[in-house]
């Protein structure tokens, strides 16, 4: 089971940049940020953006992956998106994870001035965009004329290094979400709600890859567990139900700290 780590981009810089440097030399499989403009637990906590942070990862580390776990498609249209993904994977020599996900952090998108439409609207946005950003990927030019996005005789050169392309990783776990993820998912991530819950939506999965014609098997499986360093006993459960998941499928755990892990916890992960 691969194991990789998160620290949100709410840190000041030297310490983002410390946390990927030791992961990447901890040997993490990938090293990931998240998508959001203001602090989940305090919104006016300093907060970078996700995206142009990956440039920084891929500055700084040389061996594990990296990756946004997970973009929000509501944020960015998806042919930039595809254009500073494909230059992200150059910076990194081929490094690249492609986290993209429907959204639902409504009062970033108010605040912002984003539409934020209803959760159906943005899986079709999802499915949309993650239509375009493949071939643009794959195609010398690429027209295309959807409900949400548009693109006309479109080149996006480079392409990324990785080839096919960049993995696309997708989290979600609603019936309609599955569905998108079935369709396009290299890696499918859900939040950690107990082994069980999530054997039961892997499950779902399945099903919704038998609904498209899709080998399930092509699909990884994976899992963000959130830890909280300041309480070792909240870790240890954390750590303790890795094998859980595993029994049931999980090929691949996300750790993502809440608070900078010091050097010895984070050495203890990456023994795991």
């Amino acid at each position: 089971m691969l194991i990789s780590a998160k620290l949100a981009p709410t840190f000041d810089y030297p310490v983002l940049e410390r946390f990927w440097r030791s992961a990447d030399a901890l040997g993490f499989h990938a090293i990931w940020d998240y998508d959001h403009f203001y602090g989940l637990t305090d919104a006016e906590l300093l907060t970078y953006d996700g995206w142009t942070l990956l440039a920084g990862m891929a500055a700084h580390t040389k061996n594990a992956r990296i990756g946004c776990l997970v973009g929000s498609v509501t944020y960015r249209n998806p042919a930039l998106l595809a254009k500073m993904a494909a230059t992200i994977d150059h910076m990194s020599h081929g490094r690249l994870e492609f986290g993209l996900g429907a959204g639902w952090h409504e009062a970033e998108h108010q605040a912002y001035g984003f539409e934020f439409p209803a959760p159906g609207a943005r899986v079709a946005m999802l499915d949309e965009a993650l239509t375009v950003v493949r071939r643009l990927w794959t195609e010398d030019r690429v027209s295309f004329s959807g409900k949400y996005f548009t693109v006309e005789d479109a080149l996006a050169n480079p392409k990324p290094l990785q080839h096919p392309h960049p993995p696309i990783v997708i989290g979600g776990m609603k019936p309609k979400m599955l569905w998108v993820i079935a369709r396009h998912a290299d890696e499918w991530n859900a939040p950690g709600q107990g082994a069980q819950e999530w054997s039961r939506t892997n499950a779902a999965l399945d099903e919704a890859c038998a609904e498209v014609g899709r080998p399930p098997q092509e699909i990884r499986r994976s899992v963000q567990l959130f830890l909280h360093p300041g309480n070792a006993e909240q870790v240890q459960q954390q750590l303790d139900s890795l094998p859980q998941y595993r029994d049931v499928g999980c090929q691949h755990v996300v750790l993502s700290f809440y608070q900078p892990p010091d050097e010895d916890l984070l050495a203890r992960c990456a023994a795991l």
